[in-house]
């Protein structure tokens, strides 16, 4: 994973296009809407034309615009075409989850006891249960820790017992590639997990690497939350001020060892990485077991994961996470991988009672959606974040979606969770924060990002210069630039600078921006991700 880099914010330029242009559009018009012939506006000229652009060429596109409320087709290009959506899976999964789980759904994590209490010691093992939560922080386990010491327990005679069986024991996604291993969009899926900080990567770590007072020095590393479930190989060097950045931090295949190599200079910068754990269930509970020792209470056996807590156990301490409507908001605005395959997990298994797997959850959201207009036979999902070159859909089942949304009593919380052109800071613009700006799309457009390599996605809400409100989705796909991005935000600024008698088409941005930050398969830098 790369180390991340600060994103530069660059404003587009959009211009008025010669007509001449569209006749680059013409090996595309084939696939413009039925009836287009009739349509005066030139909108669907001015699409062909964007996807015309270079960056395209031997790409794919599917392509569909429609007016939100009648749903009339303005505009489909290969509208039934299938591709590799990428992130624009979350539609799918985050949809299903509202509807399925429910907007006020929340997930629990207890702690209970098998065996009694006598004075300060509990004799028995102590449980730590989980049922998927995505946003536990290193805070709620101290939580549930301080929960236990304040009930006069100093000792616990048998073990600390870990169960993530809520979930079934399957870590990682199909056709998940290897080469992602340690990489934070990545992690390993469990019933019982941790993430580091408030953007809720669960089943991470955050290394810090500062470089050493004087040339020569080791650099300074450290871990947050602080933990020995993972070591650090420091084989990083400080070197003088002026010199060659180049430190790389990576966890190595299969252990929890995460090897920090390369220099550092001198009064450099910090770097920060990201970086998954093996096997996060055990990093759970390592952490509640610190925690538990910090509040003066010893567990005297060792800890075991995987084993379900009895019937018999009664609760001693509980932690709620957010209601599941809040909760969509850091999935959403950030992308977060962890968070959709959790949903999805949980879906599973409040639609079977089995432990969550991905082919219970994905047949779930396949159940939903066929309740939405959304038909699930016209396309294959098989993870709930679209980290999978599996994933394949096409546009126009996006837009039915996107349209069928509206009616749903959970709407107003879901559109909240999309990424907002142009909005200020993670919160409100997520992944679409430096995008659109200084055009009639900013605060305007919300819509979800997606991004693999060589597969872009955008899709969801816009209102043209009239107000009238319009969904889109664009999926663009075997592209070989760096990013078609710029093609995307083209098109949804066309429509949003159009009418719907008169369409205002605008250029996509140059190629500099995207080639010296290039959007490639998820090494994607961290504070903009997509």
């Amino acid at each position: 994973m790369s180390r991340p880099v600060r994103r530069v914010n660059h404003r587009m330029r959009h211009w008025i296009w010669p007509a001449v242009l569209a006749v680059a559009a013409a090996t595309l018009s084939a696939g413009s809407p039925a009836g287009a012939d009739s349509d005066r506006s030139g909108l669907p000229e001015a699409i062909d034309t964007i996807l015309g652009d270079s960056r395209m060429e031997g790409g794919v596109a599917s392509v569909v615009v429609a007016d939100a409320a009648s749903g009339d087709v303005l505009y489909q290009h290969r509208s039934s075409g299938r591709l590799m959506p990428a992130s624009n899976t979350k539609l799918l999964t985050s949809a299903a989850a509202m509807e399925l789980l429910g907007p006020g759904h929340r997930f629990t994590t207890d702690v209970l006891a098998d065996g009694r209490r006598r004075g300060r010691v509990l004799h028995g093992d102590l449980y730590l249960r989980g049922t998927g939560d995505p946003t536990t922080l290193a805070k709620d386990y101290d939580g549930l820790a301080a929960q236990i010491a304040a009930l006069g327990v100093r000792r616990v005679s048998g073990r600390l017992i870990a169960d993530d069986t809520r979930f079934d024991a399957k870590r990682v996604g199909d056709t998940w590639s290897a080469d992602d291993e340690s990489a934070y969009y990545a992690a390993q899926i469990s019933a019982l997990s941790l993430a580091p900080d408030t953007d809720y990567d669960t089943g991470t770590v955050v290394v810090e690497v500062a470089p050493g007072a004087r040339a020569g020095d080791e650099p300074r590393v450290s871990v947050t939350p602080k933990t020995d479930y993972v070591d650090i190989d420091l084989r990083a060097t400080t070197v003088a001020s002026g010199g060659a950045d180049t430190v790389a931090v990576e966890r190595q295949h299969g252990r929890n060892t995460i090897t920090v190599s390369g220099t550092v200079p001198v009064g450099g910068a910090v770097t920060k990485e990201w970086v998954t754990v093996w096997e996060p269930t055990g990093y759970a509970a390592a952490v509640f077991r610190d925690a538990l020792a910090a509040h003066g209470v010893k567990v005297s056996g060792p800890t075991r994961a995987g084993i379900a807590t009895p019937g018999r156990a009664r609760q001693l301490a509980s932690h709620d996470s957010m209601q599941l409507k809040d909760l969509m908001v850091p999935f959403m605005k950030l992308s977060n991988n962890m968070h959709a395959e959790s949903l999805t997990k949980a879906m599973g298994h409040k639609a079977t009672g089995r432990p969550g797997s991905w082919d219970d959850g994905i047949a779930a959201i396949g159940g939903y959606l066929k309740t939405a207009g959304v038909d699930p036979g016209k396309l294959r999902q098989v993870d709930g974040s679209g980290l999978s070159r599996k994933d394949n859909a096409p546009a126009d089942q996006y837009v039915k979606l996107l349209r069928s949304a509206k009616g749903e009593p959970w709407f107003a919380d879901w559109y909240a969770s999309l990424p907002v052109a142009c909005g200020p800071g993670k919160s409100v613009g997520g992944t679409l924060r430096s995008r659109m700006c200084g055009t009639p799309a900013a605060l305007n457009a919300r819509a979800k990002t997606g991004t693999l390599t060589g597969a872009s996605g955008l899709s969801g809400y816009v209102k043209d210069r009239n107000g009238r409100e319009l969904v889109f989705s664009i999926i663009l796909n075997n592209h070989l630039a760096p990013s078609v991005k710029a093609l995307e935000d083209a098109i949804v600024v066309t429509l949003a600078s159009s009418t719907e008698d008169e369409a205002v088409p605008v250029m996509p941005r140059s190629t500099r921006a995207a080639e010296r930050y290039g959007d490639v398969e998820c090494s994607w830098r961290k504070p903009a991700r997509c």
